[in-house]
């Protein structure tokens, strides 16, 4: 076994191109699948989101879930779990609210600020992080995509397509 990383970089132009990758991911998103998403306030982290909702066929509204940490969408082809853990003072807490049904489920996790609860992310999340860059532009947004594994060869190779 060795450790595979596996990097995709895709630059948007506007909230729409935002958007519409977001949406590409929630085609493609398969059932158990965890996204983290990082990126400063204001850098079209609800909009990346709304995108994934919208792929995974939910028409109504999608907010961050910043107060109630997380916020469950079940309309779609596959549940989605949208997951913002800044509030999380302790990795106890997500057992509170059943974080391992969500991760281990038949749904598509998202989580935002995942860096706080890192020792319980399972193997295979998928790092997603949206930076500016005020020189290309007040909407350019650099998205990297990021898929760290231990795994054999042929593993590898047919994942490729997939982040």
């Amino acid at each position: 076994m060795t450790m595979s990383t596996m990097t995709q970089t895709i630059e948007t132009f506007d909230p729409e191109e935002t958007r519409t990758l977001g949406e590409r991911i929630g085609r493609e998103a398969e059932p158990g699948q965890i996204y983290t998403l990082t990126g400063d306030l204001g850098v079209g982290k609800t909009v990346f989101t709304q995108g994934v909702a919208a792929g995974l066929g939910i028409s109504g509204p999608v907010n961050s879930p910043t107060f109630t940490i997380l916020q469950v969408y079940e309309e779609g082809r596959l549940p989605f779990y949208h997951f913002d853990v800044y509030r999380i003072a302790d990795v106890d807490e997500m057992e509170e609210i059943g974080y391992e049904d969500c991760f281990y489920g038949q749904g598509v996790c998202l989580i935002e600020w995942a860096g706080r609860i890192r020792d319980i992310l399972p193997e295979g999340c998928i790092e997603i992080a949206i930076e500016k860059d005020l020189q290309k532009g007040p909407d350019y947004r650099r998205i990297t995509m990021t898929r760290k594994e231990e795994m054999g060869e042929n593993k590898a190779e047919s994942i490729k397509g997939r982040i």
